[in-house]
């Protein structure tokens, strides 16, 4: 019997700190799991760290990296080993690079946001960062193309909280209601703690959008943040496969192979229709605040003072529905809320969302959405399992 070939020794240079770079290393390792083994050396480490000491006398095969700048790249080039960028940081090429198409990020980004009436977009990105620019260009080429304006803004390095006062004040100037971008969740995040600093409503006002959907990070800002699904894992996938052949022998070119998104995870932070109607706008404010704690059509004109008749009629002609109509599509969409992301007994959920009775609630739901609540409950957790 011959011996066996030893497994391919394989260093993954990739940080564990967000999504993206964990789905990464899930498609790395689906494809390992497929076509191994490999013998992987994964050490934690932050986005943009230095290359770790060991590698400069490290005897592998092969690495995956996230390249962030050119002293990474440096030492990765020292090693001679066949190396796969899996990062958009670098303006030129230097390795064979897998990253998120960035096009087509900011298409679905832009037509989200037009989707919703909005004329009138904004894109907030980071200095000095090649994939931020592109994604901010881009933005700005697919919301002209359909017919809208686009400025775009990236606050001074510094603080966090001088970064959130600088967008703050960006914000306030810009003519409303608009449509931002930002460059990833992270920076998301912050444009939505700008607006609350600014006083600006979400997504009334500014509805905000970001790309890499950390579902984590992106839940717990008020509020949700929605975002552009990345195909992470393919992406890992793609990055080990191009690896396997270079350890084969196999010569790469030093291309870029862009994968394509997957699409956008709609969240409350852009649940919104544009509405020029300032006293239709604030309506709408008031009913997304107190849906879920019962408000009714009455509460809305105490709230925001105009006859009811009015009221129907702005209402109808701004968002194609019923002031009472649309307090029924909150409190159903918090229940939705409430039933996939908490284990809370329906009749709890009930009287959350504002419904006196169990009963009531549990014909509405079936008549809006076609099952019962314990029925949505099953489904959706049959689909995650």
């Amino acid at each position: 019997m011959g011996t066996m070939k030893p497994a391919p020794k394989v260093a993954l240079l990739v940080e564990t700190s967000n999504s993206y770079a964990r789905e990464l290393l899930h498609g790395v390792r689906s494809w390992v799991r497929e076509h191994g083994p490999w013998s992987i050396r994964l050490t934690e480490q932050g986005r943009g760290a230095a290359a770790p000491a060991w590698l400069r006398g490290w005897d592998g095969d092969g690495v995956v990296a996230r390249v962030e700048n050119a002293k990474i790249a440096r030492v990765l080039r020292a090693t001679g080993l066949p190396v796969i960028d899996v990062s958009a940081a670098l303006p030129r090429l230097v390795f064979p690079r897998v990253a998120t198409d960035a096009e087509g990020a900011a298409r679905l980004a832009a037509t989200h946001l037009v989707n919703r009436g909005l004329k009138r977009f904004a894109y907030c990105g980071y200095r000095g960062a090649n994939w931020s620019r592109r994604r901010g260009e881009s933005f700005a080429a697919a919301v002209r193309a359909a017919g809208g304006t686009c400025v775009r803004f990236a606050p001074p390095p510094g603080p966090v909280d001088e970064e959130i006062g600088a967008m703050a004040a960006w914000l306030k100037g810009l003519a409303r209601p608009v449509g931002v971008l930002a460059a990833i969740d992270p920076r998301g995040q912050q444009v939505l703690a700008a607006c609350r600093l600014a006083g600006l409503a979400v997504p009334e006002e500014v509805a905000v959008i970001g790309v890499h959907n950390d579902e984590l990070l992106c839940d717990l800002c008020d509020p949700p943040l929605s975002s552009v699904i990345p195909d992470a894992r393919r992406a890992g996938y793609v990055a080990a496969g191009l690896l396997a052949k270079a350890m084969a022998g196999r010569r790469l070119a030093v291309t870029l192979h862009e994968i394509a998104p997957l699409g956008v995870a709609s969240r409350q932070s852009t649940d919104m229709a544009a509405v020029a109607d300032a006293k239709i706008a604030g309506a709408v404010r008031f009913m997304r605040q107190h849906a879920a704690g019962g408000a009714n059509v009455g509460d809305v004109l105490r709230a925001v003072p105009m006859a009811r008749t009015a009221l129907e009629r702005r209402f109808k002609a701004a968002l194609g529905t019923t002031p009472h109509a649309h307090l029924r599509k909150l409190r159903i969409e918090h229940v939705k809320e409430l039933l996939v992301s908490t284990s809370l007994p329906v009749g709890e959920i009930a009287t959350a969302a504002g419904f006196e009775h169990i009963e009531y609630l549990s014909a509405m739901f079936r008549r809006v959405c076609g099952l019962s609540p314990r029925e949505f409950r099953a489904q959706h957790r049959g689909r995650s399992g």
